[in-house]
């Protein structure tokens, strides 16, 4: 698979901490993530991985270290927050789409009242992301008559309306059917191939092996490892990376 040139840094992050009361959640991560570049980050429950890739949009606090996405300083600047929210889409494990509106009307509500477009325009860039994601027929339904997988897609569809720079995925296909699986990670890798920066949290080792630029393994709040997914997963450099790998991989 052809994998394009990268871009420059666009996620910096630098010693960045977090407790919960006495919990330290996150111990000091720093990494660099490039414009166009996929990461898929993987590590056991309670790891930090996810709450690693909350930071970045703010819907998790660090309080201390630095994160800096797209050249802004993710602090506590209520503009600096709103403006890189605008550049960061989120897709969750649960789909979070509001039952009582279609779909499509779930997809244009953010264009329209944050980035302040006309109906038409959101309803314009609604159907061009619903193709992407291979389902512009159901811009009519409500999320209720939909699979799982459509569900998630449109979860996709609705982020990538307000034309995010970087899609934040944290476990997306968790909460599905392992036949709906497959036409999630298909939509995900139509983004890679088009060049989307994507962080994704994730245990689909298909996905990191073929579509990955690079895993990131977390611990203990901490990045153990970091390496291209053929390396990572070919020859492990740490224990704790292979005793993992062994458990997921059923060696």
């Amino acid at each position: 698979m052809s994998k394009k040139e990268l871009g420059p840094d666009i996620i910096v992050c630098k010693d960045v901490n977090k407790w919960y009361g006495e919990y330290h959640a996150l111990r000091g991560v720093s990494t660099t993530v490039r414009e166009g570049e996929v990461v898929v980050i993987i590590g056991p429950s309670g790891s930090g991985k996810s709450t690693w890739i909350r930071t970045l949009n703010r819907l998790e606090e660090h309080q201390s270290g630095q994160i800096i996405i797209d050249g802004t300083e993710l602090n506590n600047d209520v503009r600096n927050i709103q403006e890189i929210r605008r550049e960061v889409g989120m897709v969750f494990q649960q789909f979070n789409l509001f039952p009582h509106l279609t779909v499509m009307e779930n997809i244009t509500l953010a264009p329209i009242h944050v980035r302040g477009w006309s109906r038409e325009r959101a309803e314009e860039e609604g159907i061009k992301q619903l193709k992407r994601v291979k389902i512009p027929e159901q811009a009519g339904k409500y999320p209720g008559q939909l699979s799982g997988g459509q569900q998630q897609r449109v979860a996709i569809a609705r982020a990538l309306a307000m034309q995010p720079k970087i899609m934040l995925f944290d476990e997306p296909t968790s909460a599905l059917d392992p036949e709906m699986i497959k036409e999630v990670l298909d939509a995900m890798q139509q983004l890679a191939d088009d060049g989307m920066t994507i962080l994704a949290v994730t245990h689909e080792m298909g996905f990191a092996r073929t579509v990955a630029h690079r895993v990131i393994f977390f611990d203990q709040g901490n990045i153990v490892e970091e390496n291209q997914p053929l390396a990572f997963f070919e020859n492990p450099k740490h224990e704790r990376s292979k005793l993992f790998l062994s458990q997921i991989l059923h060696h």
